[in-house]
């Protein structure tokens, strides 16, 4: 057997160790198993995989492997899609599913999980060019009265849109990315690429959502490039963001608002405007900042109610986490974030 051939395999065999090691999220989310050991079952289309969804009992356990491919090339005119009807993937009220992107699979719809559907994970999708403008977020986890979804990991997807202002719908043409309110706690976004998107994830859907005190979200060893602001917009609650890979922010990076404190470290920051920031808001927010890597092309505006973090000193303590982890060095997390993350990349981490 050649010794090239040998190498291969084991380095094949010490990836699946590695990724069998840490195949699970860590973080606020760090209890989400999603369906668990059921047996998976293919859908190719929105339809199939609501029906499935639909007809589930809610509790004993579903894993949908989505099989199906959208040609993105087929939107000519990208400014059509927001008044187009928007569709999404309701996951109302039921608990324990996986919703995993299979092979090359495409998708041009949301995915929206909402009330009590706790224990959720969204996995290797790739989403883009919704229709629908402010009414489609790519993935939006969202309290209502039934409940307050938990226990929810984002994590290896690629979610895109456009930078275009589209007449008529400005800055709502593609909303959120991944977007949480209204009670939604207990959650990790990890390894997800997010690009040319304008608003990438809200926490807290106004500066009335109180619900959102209980908030606990922690994102890591994401990547955010060619994207406008929210990175995110925290209203309240408490954020953990760390290992993440920010490039080209055209308007606001994290922006942490009404009490809401953020613990940002070891992130990787270059050509990126107001990168830490609390602006918008009747009250301020608070961050506790440590071992970032400030590259180039750092800018700062400020406006009458805004505090920025020019000195990138922290402002207020977040004190422990509660969970165990790892953060890399600062330095090395835009190569690992390139390598690692978004969907098609074998869940590397």
């Amino acid at each position: 057997m050649k010794v090239t051939h040998l190498k291969t395999l084991f380095a094949a065999a010490a990836l699946a160790a590695a990724t069998c090691a840490v195949a699970g999220p860590i973080g606020y989310g760090a209890a989400t198993t999603g369906g668990g050991g059921a047996t998976p079952v293919n859908v190719a289309t929105l339809a199939d995989m609501q029906a499935k969804i639909n007809a589930y009992n809610g509790t004993s356990g579903l894993v949908l492997n989505y099989t199906g491919k959208f040609d993105y090339a087929t939107i000519t005119d990208v400014c059509a899609q927001w008044q187009k009807p928007a569709q999404t993937l309701e996951v109302k009220n039921k608990s324990n599913i996986t919703i995993k992107g299979a092979g090359d699979s495409t998708a041009n719809f949301g995915i929206h999980i909402a009330g009590n559907a706790n224990n959720i994970i969204v996995q290797n999708m790739t989403i883009g060019l919704l229709q629908g403008g402010e009414a489609a977020d790519s993935i939006s986890i969202e309290g209502m009265s039934s409940g307050k979804p938990s226990n929810i990991w984002i994590d290896h997807n690629t979610i895109f849109a456009s930078l275009t202002n589209c007449p008529g719908a400005g800055d709502a043409s593609f909303d959120g990315g991944i977007d949480m309110k209204k009670g939604a706690h207990h959650v990790t976004i990890s390894y997800n690429h997010v690009y040319n998107y304008q608003k990438v994830s809200l926490n807290g859907y106004s500066d009335s959502d109180t619900l959102n005190a209980g908030a606990r979200t922690t994102y890591h060893n994401n990547r955010f490039e060619n994207v406008k602001s929210r990175l995110p917009l925290q209203r309240f609650g408490q954020s953990h963001i760390f290992n993440n890979y920010f490039n080209n922010v055209l308007s606001s990076g994290i922006n942490v608002r009404m009490d809401g404190i953020s613990l940002i470290e070891a992130n990787y920051f270059e050509n990126v405007k107001n990168p830490v920031t609390s602006r918008d808001s009747s009250r301020i927010g608070y961050w506790d900042l440590r071992d970032n890597h400030v590259g180039a092309g750092i800018t700062w505006d400020a406006t009458g109610d805004s505090v920025n973090a020019t000195d990138w000193a922290t402002t207020k303590a977040y004190g422990p986490t509660g969970y165990a982890y790892t953060a890399i060095p600062a330095s090395d997390v835009k190569a690992k974030a390139i390598a690692t993350a978004g969907a098609r990349t074998n869940l590397a981490q």
